[in-house]
């Protein structure tokens, strides 16, 4: 397949479980939420995001034919800031919505390298396999469908997504190891333990444990 990549940079993770992490950062284009486009944002199922992820027109984006082309493009933006072979690699994939091009083969190239593999997704899609960490951010109005992982990051306030649920979680719930509030309050640990969207229809999700 072709993968479309908006940008592709080295950074620092700003905010979640994981902040101050070096890593790559590989953003793809396109959404299933929203075209990206400001005419559309009115008829959007997610209306308030502010990510560019049109175009390939990025710092590193471009069109990669091959999962092992795109592989080594990571790592060559990798190597460019850190030429020392000892130091762990990390690689985030986002977007947009990167479920729609991120596959099994680039997951499994991108290790092949040595590299740590996450992913920022909404939860709508079904994530690859082989992943090392999944990052959950619902938006309100949409099922998950990815309903286990390693971190659930919620934009706060949201309209329309409950938070806080009074039922005990179940074996069918949903199921993620950390909880994160990036942007406006903290969620409570009290009200985070047992959480749901209240518009998929199912129960409450559980954590194991919480951070603001």
């Amino acid at each position: 397949m072709t993968y479309v990549v908006k940008e592709c940079f080295f950074t620092l993770q700003g905010e979640g479980a994981r902040s101050g992490t070096v890593a790559v950062f590989c953003r793809f284009t396109g959404c299933n939420l929203w075209s990206g486009r400001p005419e559309d944002r009115a008829i959007a199922r997610c209306r308030f995001c502010d990510t560019d992820f049109v175009g390939t027109d990025g710092p590193g984006g471009g069109r990669f034919t091959e999962a092992e082309q795109l592989a080594r493009h990571i790592e060559s933006v990798w190597t460019t800031r850190v030429p020392d072979r000892r130091q762990p690699r990390s690689v985030v994939f986002t977007g947009g919505e990167p479920t729609l091009q991120l596959d099994a083969a680039l997951v499994s190239r991108c290790k092949a390298l040595g590299f740590h593999v996450a992913i920022e997704t909404n939860g709508t899609r079904m994530c690859p396999s082989g992943l090392d960490w999944i990052c959950v951010s619902p938006k309100a109005g949409n099922a998950i469908a990815q309903r286990s992982g390693h971190e659930l990051k919620v934009a706060w306030p949201q309209p329309g997504l409950c938070l806080t649920s009074s039922k005990p979680s179940r074996s069918t719930t949903a199921s993620f190891s950390r909880s994160t509030a990036p942007t406006s309050r903290p969620i409570r640990a009290s009200a985070s333990r047992h959480a749901c969207s209240t518009l998929d229809g199912d129960s409450a999700c559980s954590y194991t444990s919480t951070s603001a």
